[in-house]
Order: structure tokens, then sequence, then C-alpha cells
């Protein structure tokens, strides 16, 4: 697993090359947004439960099938899986906020979440909405602890999103 940082120096490290002014640059940003993404880590974490129900129950009020009977959280246990599940997106999207890269999404949650999902049969479209869901809380939330540009916040969520929504075409 890999951060912003150790990506970069990884890249040129390959090439034989310095630090050139876009890498430079690059670190620069890192380290400037860092305050935010740290701020936006805790706000995840002091509220990882009610974001998770927040965006179950969202996300079911949207797609009522998925809690009738054969829907695919239907049943207490299908249900507390599905939750489960946001909650871990949730938990990694906030690795990948303060890494400031998406190394560890590839690597934790996305590598075999398809296959894995497909075999079980659970659908990719309701799992891509509630990541969706749950990237506008966080934003709200983020925006409401002082931080002014929350675009940052989409980034770990929106690669989710189009890896999984990519895979499933």
């Amino acid at each position: 697993m890999r951060d912003a940082i150790t990506s970069l120096i990884r890249n040129y490290d390959i090439t034989g090359r310095y630090l050139d002014r876009d890498a430079i640059d690059s670190l620069k940003s890192y380290f400037d947004s860092g305050t935010a993404r740290i701020t936006a880590a805790a706000v995840v974490n002091a509220n990882a439960a009610s974001i998770v129900k927040q965006a179950g129950s969202q996300l079911f009020e949207e797609v009522p099938e998925l809690i009738r009977p054969g829907g695919n959280a239907y049943t207490t246990r299908r249900y507390a899986a599905c939750l489960r599940d946001m909650d871990y997106y949730l938990r990694y999207a906030s690795y990948a906020l303060v890494a400031g890269s998406m190394d560890v999404l590839d690597e934790r949650v996305l590598q075999g979440l398809r296959e894995t999902y497909n075999s079980l049969g659970v659908p990719i479209g309701p799992t891509v909405r509630g990541i969706q869901i749950m990237k506008d809380i966080v934003k709200d939330q983020v925006a409401a602890a002082g931080v002014t540009n929350t675009a940052f916040v989409d980034q770990p969520f929106d690669y989710m999103t189009r890896e999984l929504s990519e895979s499933d075409i």
C-alpha cells in the first residue's frame, strides 16, 4: 500500500529521474491539503455508524426491492451484510483520503470484488449507489466541520464507483 508521496517517488525512481516541477507541485498540493484530508478522516471516524445507517436508509428507500422478499438485503443477515460492506467501503475511503492515493482501494477493496459479488448474486448497481450516497453525506459533514473545498472527498468514492461500474459493463 502506497501513499501519494511514495507513489510519486517510486515512479521517478523507476525512470531514474530527479523530481521535476510537476513532482514538486504534486508534493506541495499533497501537503497543502493535509489538514483538510485529516479533518475529513476524523469526521468519518467520528460518524461512521451514522453515515452508514443514513446511507443504508436512503438506499433502501430509493431501491425498496432490496429489502423485500427475494431482494439481496432481505433477511436480517443479508441486511446486516449490506451495512457491513458499506462500512467497509467507508473505512477504506477514509484511508485513501489520508493517503492521497487510491492504491489502498485497488489492493484492499476492488481486487476481486466484482467476481465475489457476481458469485453471490449481489447486484453492482445498488452497491455503486450506496457508495455515492455515502460520498454525499461525508461531503456535507466535512463542509459542516469547516472545510471549504470538499472536492477532494469525491476522489475515493468516485474511484470505487467508476471501477465497479466499468467492471460491470
